[in-house]
């Protein structure tokens, strides 16, 4: 699976205590981050992560690109909800597009314990079916 690594400054700590907790489920996929996150995630656990560039600079909208192409599979994205981001509408976006392609999107602790137990039990391998699905009826 492709996931998504992002947060905002102030959840940058929880999610590499986050990822450093559940790295060996994460391991086990391809990991994206926005730059400072990926940077500081790659260094606590020692994870390949590609990194894009910051979210206020274009990290956001690269891994909205990505959502829209149908090469992501999940994001986890530790927002800050009591700092103004002023990226707030790239923000947003990447959370649409995340409803309107049907992509898990975890944006704290709680939601993200629940998401990263299901991808390790199996539970979203819906998205890899609903792909190989589509693959044989353009073959048709």
């Amino acid at each position: 699976m492709n996931i998504a690594l992002i947060a905002h400054d102030k959840k940058k700590d929880d999610l590499i205590q986050f990822t450093t907790a559940y790295k060996s489920i994460f391991f086990e996929h391809t990991l994206y981050a926005t730059g400072t996150t990926g940077l500081r995630i790659s260094e606590a656990t020692g994870l390949s992560i590609h990194r894009f560039q910051s979210g206020p600079l274009g990290g956001d909208q690269e891994i909205g690109a990505m959502i829209a192409n149908d090469k992501m599979d999940a994001v986890f994205f530790f927002r800050d909800p009591l700092t103004a981001q002023p990226h707030e509408p790239d923000v947003s976006a990447l959370m649409r597009l995340c409803d309107v392609y049907s992509i898990p999107l975890a944006t704290n602790m709680g939601t993200a314990e629940v998401l990263i137990k299901g991808i390790e039990q199996g539970l979203v391998e819906w998205r890899e079916l609903r792909t190989k699905k589509e693959g044989d009826e353009n073959a048709k």
